[in-house]
C-alpha cells in the first residue's frame, strides 16, 4: 500500500497517532539522536546521520532486569520486564533497520530474550530511504543492503521534494494508515520517482568491498596470522566502533548492591565490548584475548565469519559509523579489503 503525504501535512499525521510513544531524529547540539517527541512539527526527516542507531531504544544501554531485597524470610527477588508501550520510530535509516532484523535472529533465535522482544514487538519502525547517501563511508551495498532497503522495517517514507512517498510494508505498518486522512493515494508518477532516485542513490555509493564473499574463508586462515598485529597497531582501545554500532549486541549483567543491611539492590544488564582489555578476562586471572590483535581479530570474525557461518548474513549493515568516528582512522573496509587479497 503506498500513500503520499504533503510535507506541510506530516505533523497532522503524527498527531492522529497519539496511542503511540514516537521516537524520532532529534537535534543535540551537533549531533542527532533518537528520542520522544512531543511535538511532530520539531521531526525533521532530512536530517544528517545519527550518532548512534535507534538500537538502544529497543535494546537499551542500561537496564533492571530484577530486583532484589533480604527479609526475615530470605533473599526476595522481582523480575522487571519492560512494559508493552506501543510505540512508532520515525526516520530509520535502512541500515539501522537491518541492524535490528540481524538482532531479532540473536534475542528472537533458540532463546527469547523477554526484555528485548517485548520492546521490539511493541514498535513500528518507519524508515526514511536515504535519497542521498547520508555519508561518504556508507558501503551498504556490499553486505546486501540498499539505500531503499525495506528489511526490518514496518513502512518506508522516500522524500519526493515537497511530499513524501509513504509505503505500508507489514499489517503493523497499515496501522499507522487507519485514521490518516491527510494521507492520499500515490499515483504512478510518484512510485517512478523514488524508483529514479534509489537507482541515483545507488550510484552515489562510492565505498564497497571488492570481494567480501572470500572474506569468511580467508579469516578461517588468517587466525594466527601477524595480519592483525599490523592492523590493530593504532587501536586506543576506546570502543567507539562498537558503541555506535548498529548490531553490535554483547553486554555485561552485575548486581548493584544500595544496601548491604538489609541487602537489597538490582541485577542490571550493560553494553560490553569487546574491544576493552576485560572483556573477556577469567576469574582466575587469564584472558584468552589479552592485546589489542586479537580483540580486533575477534570483532572481523564475530561480523564476517562466526555469524554468517550460522546466519548466512554478516553482521554489519555497512552504515560507516565506525569509520566516520574512529579517532586514529581504522577503517573496516581497506582492512576487509586486504583481508580479501590475504595470502594472494
Amino acid at each position: 500500500m503506498k500513500k503520499v503525504v504533503a510535507k506541510k501535512d506530516f505533523p497532522g499525521w503524527v498527531r492522529t497517532l497519539s496511542s503511540y510513544r514516537i521516537y524520532a531524529p532529534v537535534r543535540r547540539g551537533d549531533l542527532w539522536e533518537y528520542d520522544l517527541v512531543e511535538d511532530p512539527s520539531a521531526i525533521d526527516l532530512t536530517f544528517p546521520p545519527a550518532a548512534q542507531s535507534p538500537k538502544r531504544i529497543i535494546f537499551p544501554q542500561r537496564e533492571v532486569m530484577l530486583r532484589f531485597k533480604s527479609n526475615d524470610a530470605g533473599l526476595e527477588m522481582e523480575e522487571v520486564l519492560p512494559e508493552p508501550e506501543p510505540s512508532v520510530i520515525f526516520g530509520v535509516r535502512p541500515c539501522d533497520a537491518r541492524g535490528l532484523a540481524l538482532l531479532d535472529k540473536v534475542f528472537g533465535g533458540d532463546f527469547e530474550d523477554p526484555y528485548y522482544l517485548t520492546r521490539r514487538n511493541a514498535a513500528i519502525l518507519v524508515g526514511a530511504a536515504c535519497t542521498n547517501p547520508p555519508s561518504p563511508n556508507c558501503f551498504c551495498l556490499s553486505v546486501g543492503g540498499s539505500p531503499f532497503s525495506t528489511e526490518g522495517l514496518d513502512a518506508i517514507m522516500a522524500d519526493l521534494g515537497d511530499r513524501f512517498l509513504v509505503e505500508s510494508l507489514t499489517a503493523k505498518g497499515k496501522e499507522l494508515f487507519r485514521s490518516a486522512g491527510s494521507l492520499k493515494d500515490a499515483t504512478a508518477a510518484d512510485t517512478e520517482e523514488a524508483a529514479r532516485l534509489k537507482v541515483k542513490a545507488e550510484k552515489e555509493i562510492s565505498r564497497g568491498i571488492a570481494d567480501l564473499k572470500s572474506v569468511p574463508e580467508r579469516l578461517k586462515q588468517m587466525f594466527e596470522s601477524p595480519f592483525w598485529d599490523e592492523e590493530a597497531r593504532a587501536c586506543i582501545r576506546c570502543g567507539i566502533c562498537t558503541y555506535l554500532c548498529p548490531t553490535c549486541h554483547c553486554f555485561d549483567i552485575n548486581d548493584e548492591v544500595a544496601s548491604s543491611a538489609p541487602l537489597e539492590g538490582e541485577r542490571v544488564r550493560t553494553w560490553d565490548n569487546c574491544q576493552f582489555p576485560d572483556f573477556t578476562m577469567h576469574s582466575s586471572g587469564h584472558n584468552p584475548r589479552p592485546d589489542r590483535a586479537s580483540r580486533l581479530r575477534q570483532r572481523l570474525l564475530h561480523k564476517f565469519q562466526y555469524f554468517a557461518e550460522r546466519y548466512e548474513k554478516y553482521l554489519c549493515t555497512g552504515c560507516g559509523r565506525c569509520v566516520n568516528k574512529c579517532p586514529v582512522g581504522i577503517d573496516i573496509i581497506e582492512v576487509l579489503d586486504k583481508v580479501s587479497r590475504y595470502g594472494k
